[in-house]
């Protein structure tokens, strides 16, 4: 009976370390420097040229002085919005895009939020990641990238989903900050833990 409580105790540990939380970013660009300019923001979520696992990403908590202009174009897998409401991409076709016109103010914040099985249970063979970018235009057609050092495809900032389940942010923009934010743990850990404190009782020598 101990051996087969034991066995079960580490069978329960070891799918409890497989499953990993989601990843989160908040970006923050000081747009002030082109406040007023009627231009355009595009963002998008790729699969890479080979095979990549499944992934989903969520714009979330998106705020800013400036205003969108227009309806924005949906290109692939991408649903809600328009901004400020939350976005969901998933990496299901080979280009999945968000562009909407845009009148710059002072600031623009919102928070990326990277999951599923390429994020929380990652393989460990596929041979591409997927990639997030972020890129602003001072023009409406978005041809004309703006603060930014990357003038070939416009990206501010890049974050990308790594074959082992990690992420790497790669920034073109001085006026783009990207921070991780904290998150919750797993609500199967918790369970975990408490499945693993009753069996740690029931394991115990009784008290002579």
């Amino acid at each position: 009976m101990r051996l087969h409580l034991i066995r079960s105790l580490a069978l329960l540990f070891c799918l409890g370390s497989a499953a990993r939380a989601d990843i989160e970013y908040q970006f923050a660009v000081d747009t002030s420097s082109i406040s007023g300019t009627s231009g355009s923001l595009d963002l998008q979520f790729n699969p890479g040229p080979l095979t990549s696992q499944a992934a989903s990403l969520q714009i979330l908590n998106f705020t800013s002085d400036g205003t969108p202009a227009g309806g924005p174009s949906e290109t692939g897998d991408v649903s809600g919005g328009p901004l400020p409401a939350a976005l969901t991409f998933d990496n299901g076709t080979a280009f999945n895009d968000y562009f909407e016109g845009f009148t710059f103010g002072s600031s623009i914040k919102f928070d990326v939020r990277l999951f599923g099985p390429a994020v929380n249970s990652p393989d460990g063979t596929s041979a591409s990641g997927s990639t997030f970018g972020f890129s602003m235009f001072s023009d409406a057609a978005g041809t004309i990238p703006v603060l930014t050092t990357d003038v070939i495809d416009g990206f501010g900032a890049t974050v990308g989903v790594n074959p082992d389940g990690t992420a790497t942010v790669t920034s073109f923009s001085p006026q783009t900050s990207v921070a991780p934010v904290s998150t919750v743990p797993e609500p199967s850990g918790t369970v975990l833990i408490g499945i693993a404190g009753i069996l740690i009782r029931v394991l115990r020598p009784a008290k002579t």
